[in-house]
C-alpha cells in the first residue's frame, strides 16, 4: 500500500504512527535504502515557509515526520489528521534498539565533544551490539569532508546528525548524495538527553502533550522560539480558509 501524506504549510508529513514508523524504517536499513528523515516540529514548518533554500533540504527527505503536537493538532484542524506525534527522540531510542538488535553499524556527528563523548558512552552500555563505527562533534569547518569520507569508509547503516536546525537538514541534504546506503535522521538535541546533560520531560508532561512547556521552563532562553508557535497557528487557520489541506 501506497504511503499516505498529509500536507501542512508546504510541508509534507507521513501518515503514520511510532510503530509503522520505525517497522518502515527497520526495512529500510535491512534493505541498505538510502533514506533521509526530518523530524519536524511548528518551528521547522514556520523556517520553511521562510526560507526557500531550507525547503529545498527538507523537500529531499524520504520522510517528515510529526515531532511536536502542535503539528497532531494542525493536522486535526486541517481536516486530515496523523495518528499520533512520532517525536524525534522517541524515534532515535526506537531505531537504536533495532540497530542493537539486529547488530547494524551506527555513526554519530554532532553537539559538543564532552556532550557526545558521554552520549556514546550511554549507547555502549544500554546498546552493547550497535557497532559503533564512529563519531565527531558538531564543530568542524563546513567544507570538512573527513566526517563524509569517514561515513563512506565505514558504510554505517545509520547516521544520527546532532547539528541543531537548520545545520543537520543543510549537512544531510548536500553530503547523502555521496554515499550508497544509510538512514540519515536529524536529532537536534538528543545526543544532550543521552549524555544525561538534558533531562527529558516526565511521562506525566509527556502524556499531557506539554513537553514543549517543561523544556521552557528549564530553558527559559528558548522563550524566542516559541514565538514562531502563535504565527504557526494562524497559518494553518489560513490553510484551512483557502482549503489546502491535503496533498
Amino acid at each position: 500500500m501506497a504511503d499516505k501524506f498529509v500536507s501542512i504549510l508546504g510541508v509534507s508529513f507521513i501518515d503514520t504512527n511510532m510503530k509503522d514508523m520505525v517497522a518502515r524504517i527497520e526495512q529500510r536499513l535491512l534493505n541498505h535504502q538510502k533514506t533521509f528523515i526530518v523530524t519536524a516540529n511548528p518551528e521547522i514548518v514556520m523556517k520553511v515557509l521562510q526560507d526557500s533554500t531550507y525547503k529545498q533540504y527538507i523537500d529531499k527527505a524520504n520522510y517528515v515526520t510529526a515531532d511536536g503536537i502542535g503539528v497532531v493538532k494542525a493536522a486535526q484542524i486541517l481536516g486530515n489528521p496523523l495518528p499520533e506525534r512520532v517525536a524525534g527522540y522517541d524515534l532515535m531510542r526506537n531505531l537504536l534498539t533495532v540497530v542493537n538488535e539486529k547488530k547494524l553499524k551506527l555513526y554519530m556527528l554532532g553537539a559538543t565533544e564532552e556532550t557526545i563523548q558521554k552520549a556514546v558512552q550511554t549507547i555502549k552500555i544500554e546498546f552493547p551490539q550497535i557497532d559503533l563505527v564512529g563519531y565527531h562533534n558538531g564543530f568542524f569547518q563546513w567544507e570538512d569532508q573527513a566526517m563524509i569520507n569517514e561515513i563512506l569508509e565505514k558504510q554505517p547503516d545509520l547516521i544520527l546528525v546532532a547539528l541543531g536546525v537548520p545545520r543537520q537538514e543543510k549537512w544531510i541534504a548536500e553530503n547523502i548524495d555521496t554515499v550508497e546506503k544509510g538512514v540519515f535522521i536529524g536529532v537536534g538535541g538528543s545526543f544532550d538527553v543521552l549524555a544525561g546533560t538534558v533531562k527529558r520531560a516526565p511521562a506525566f508532561w509527556q502524556k499531557l502533550n506539554l513537553e514543549w512547556l517543561y523544556r521552557l521552563l528549564k530553558q527559559p532562553s528558548r522563550w524566542r522560539r516559541m514565538l514562531a508557535l502563535p504565527h504557526f497557528a494562524l497559518k494553518v487557520y489560513e490553510q484551512k480558509i483557502t482549503g489546502n489541506g491535503k496533498n
